[in-house]
């Protein structure tokens, strides 16, 4: 029955980026960056309502509340697709540090591209911190929010990886708080697999953390320690108690 639910869910998936490539494409450009993003999440939102409802996945969210009204730097745990979408709708306008690769997707990309990314080459390490840095701090100066994983690539459930401070940095530089979000959305939608699991995905979204008068270091050890807090009372699969070394190569 999953297998047959996760047909059907990538049906839609891929249905829904040809439908909504044609018809927003070719008028995205022609908008305000906004409303560029307004019209570009109605992907998003359908997306995310339609796993929930052929995969037969139940929401939990917590802390919409605590979302503010100014431009943040968002600091999520990584685990699949589902939270590159749903942060999107999240705290929209927001800007994505992402691999450049998926901006060379047909249709997908190009919507992407549309909406001023962050794209890192991560074959280049030192390169694309500097290009975080720099560009992180002029889209919140331009009013948009930026989203960032720390732990700069997908985590499966149950494995934990050391985060990257670049977030916090550019916050502290910015002046601007970070929001930390935590989810379990790897145990719906697995990101080495493609059947889904049915079941309860749920969010927590934190109270900003301030970041004026700190250094990044003390600002990523808050959220470092909130977020792995809140996945190990809302995750089914047991969470380590150190992380693992990376090279990571973004943000």
């Amino acid at each position: 029955m999953n297998a047959l639910r996760s047909a059907i869910f990538y049906v839609g998936y891929f249905l829904a980026i040809l439908v909504f490539g044609l018809l927003c494409l070719p008028v995205a450009p022609l908008l305000p960056l906004a409303g560029r993003y307004r019209l570009l999440n109605l992907y998003n939102h359908f997306i995310v309502g339609w796993f929930a409802g052929v995969c037969g996945v139940r929401y939990e969210i917590r802390g919409r509340d605590n979302v503010p009204a100014g431009p943040v730097v968002i600091l999520a745990n990584h685990q699949c697709e589902w939270e590159t979408l749903f942060l999107q709708v999240l705290k929209p306008p927001v800007c994505t540090v992402l691999k450049q690769e998926l901006l060379r997707l047909p249709l997908f990309g190009w919507a992407l591209r549309l909406l001023h990314p962050i794209a890192l080459d991560r074959s280049r390490p030192a390169r694309a911190m500097k290009q975080v840095l720099t560009q992180g701090t002029r889209r919140l100066g331009e009013g948009l929010s930026v989203l960032i994983f720390p732990e700069g690539t997908r985590v499966e459930p149950g494995v934990r990886r050391r985060y990257n401070k670049s977030g916090a940095v550019i916050a502290c530089r910015a002046g601007v708080p970070v929001l930390p979000v935590a989810h379990n959305a790897g145990e719906r939608w697995p990101g080495r697999h493609w059947v889904k699991n049915p079941g309860r995905l749920s969010v927590v979204v934190g109270e900003p953390i301030a970041t004026e008068g700190r250094t990044p270091e003390e600002v990523l050890v808050e959220v470092e320690s909130w977020i792995e807090a809140r996945l190990a009372e809302i995750s089914e699969v047991p969470r380590p108690a150190t992380a693992t070394r990376k090279d990571a190569a973004s943000a």
